[in-house]
């Protein structure tokens, strides 16, 4: 099984639980995918676009779940990326787990992940 990643405010989480999908955050839908990160690139994700923010978690993914519809694509210095095209079912997540700000505004990730 590998993992993909997805940083998510912990309320806009909470609401796709109880849906049982994942639409995407805002920027998800505007770019028309759902942004995912691998092990490592997490960190990396987390520090451009999420410092200093709190309740965030980290949602790990299933990426074989996904089926198609996740593609790996160029993004930053040409480094591939997993996009989802559609929704997140939340049948593919494996957990969840905070990721909660350290005191220099970088965010402490699960042992779970490497990177």
């Amino acid at each position: 099984m590998s993992l993909i990643y997805k940083i998510c405010p912990a309320a806009l989480w909470r609401e796709a639980e109880a849906a049982g999908r994942f639409d995407g955050a805002p920027v998800d839908l505007a770019d028309g995918y759902i942004h995912f990160s691998t092990a490592a690139q997490a960190r990396e994700t987390a520090a451009k676009h999420f410092s200093g923010q709190d309740n965030l978690l980290l949602v790990a993914v299933e990426a074989e779940a996904l089926g198609e519809a996740l593609r790996f694509e160029p993004s930053r210095g040409g480094a591939l990326f997993p996009h989802l095209y559609g929704p997140l079912p939340t049948s593919a997540v494996a957990w969840v787990a905070p990721l909660p700000a350290g005191p220099d505004g970088g965010h402490v990730f699960p042992d779970s992940i490497g990177g």
